[in-house]
């Protein structure tokens, strides 16, 4: 079997070198200074590494581990193909996505203590907020479908048009916290667990972010965090702004910088470029379907899509304000309507190209969820992904993330 580092290392084209995140130093060539000690690994996918430009490409400079990692990658992809390098230089990371909701009801503080029991490095928690302007972990704000809302308060049903379209429902932003507390949370999709439905609370952020605290603590290391903000132009026009309680939740918490163990995500632009003038923590862009738009460019009658933002200029731009991109997985490696597979994009090696981190979303164990060329094996899906370089995954189920990510890498 070749294995072709060159190929590996080469990152495509003249575009510029990643910019070092906001508030770390630059020392020579391209180089930025990045922490070392217990959250230097998780740390270090904030940067590009150092580059040097050789016949109009660049080529990535990588520690001697890095090196061995590559050599992993290539020699168990098994199938003769050589395995590309993720940006950050390591091993992909695992986020658990709404915890670990393949086996226990999303977004819970039980579903995100079993990511982390099964190793996950960053637990995900959506959010939105409540009247009183907590924020609080649900996948949106309209909360009939993950809890029992509906039993214990039906009067509260109403009506009301968010991103453009008329939602009839239960919303958060009709609630205390106090009130919230009395929810319990209930699966969502109705072909998982309906075992635990009744069983666990509504978690605010702080407490997730106590509960990463906690365990990193006992399990001995860094537990990161990676909230997305939902619906944040919608939460602004009634009053409820998300950003400003979230980055000052963060800090209170000692989350500050690219150094801090945390990605913020959304899949608007304006809040991004907003929290960018109010943080420095590490930010991503969500992508969704090539033909939607972020909902701010909507509003904003910027006739741009998705499609036109992961391409080079457009992933150029959102270098500009952040340090990675969250595509639908379907961007990287598109799937036909036969659930077949089509050759593989050059997303990765573009966001790549500018200094962007590449986390797509979302990688299920389900049958339904898999393409037919993976023969029904999850793992297949993970390993095809990681030898594209990708540098993390989005999984309902981390633990058989990680398992491949071992397989793979060897870590």
């Amino acid at each position: 079997m070749r294995i072709d580092l060159m190929a590996a290392w080469q990152l495509r084209g003249k575009r510029r070198a990643a910019q070092c995140p906001p508030g770390t130093a630059r020392r020579g060539w391209r180089r930025c200074n990045f922490p070392r000690g217990a959250e230097a690994r998780l740390a270090m996918h904030a940067r590009a590494g150092p580059s040097r430009q050789r016949g109009g490409a660049r080529l990535r400079v990588l520690p001697i581990g890095a090196v061995l990692t590559v050599l992993a990658m290539a020699l168990l992809a098994g199938r003769g193909e050589p395995a590309e390098v993720p940006l950050s230089g390591g091993s992909p990371i695992v986020i658990g996505h709404r915890g670990a909701p393949g086996y226990l009801p999303e977004h819970t503080l039980e579903s995100y203590t079993l990511a982390i029991e099964q190793g996950a490095d960053y637990i995900e928690p959506d959010l939105v907020s409540t009247k009183d302007g907590v924020l609080i972990a649900r996948h949106e704000n309209e909360i009939s479908g993950t809890t029992d809302v509906a039993d214990k308060f039906p009067e509260r049903r109403s009506s009301r048009v968010i991103d453009g379209s008329r939602k009839e429902g239960w919303f958060t932003e009709d609630f205390t916290l106090q009130e919230i507390k009395t929810l319990r949370a209930r699966e969502r999709l109705d072909f998982r667990d309906q075992s635990h439905n009744g069983r666990y609370t509504i978690p605010t952020f702080a407490e997730i972010i106590a509960l990463a605290k906690r365990m990193g603590r006992t399990k001995g290391r860094v537990i990161g965090l990676y909230p997305e903000t939902k619906h944040p132009s919608y939460f602004r026009s009634i009053g409820l702004p998300l950003e400003e309680p979230l980055v000052a939740l963060l800090s209170r918490h000692g989350y500050t910088d690219a150094r801090s163990p945390v990605f913020i995500q959304s899949f608007e632009v304006g809040n991004l470029k907003r929290l960018r003038r109010m943080t420095r923590l590490r930010l991503v862009q969500l992508i969704g379907g090539a033909r939607r738009r972020p909902y701010d460019f909507t509003l904003a009658g910027d006739p741009r899509t998705y499609g036109d933002l992961i391409t080079p200029a457009g992933l150029d731009e959102i270098a500009t304000y952040a340090q990675g991109i969250g595509p639908w997985k379907g961007l990287i490696i598109p799937m036909r309507k036969d659930k077949t597979l089509r050759a593989p994009t050059r997303l990765v090696d573009d966001a790549h190209a500018a200094g962007l981190l590449v986390h797509p979303y979302t990688f299920r164990s389900e049958p339904r969820y898999l393409a037919k060329d993976y023969g029904g094996d999850p793992i297949a899906e993970y390993r095809r992904f990681f030898r594209l370089g990708v540098d993390g995954v989005f999984s309902d189920f981390p633990g058989t993330a990680l398992q491949a990510r071992a397989a793979v890498s060897g870590r």
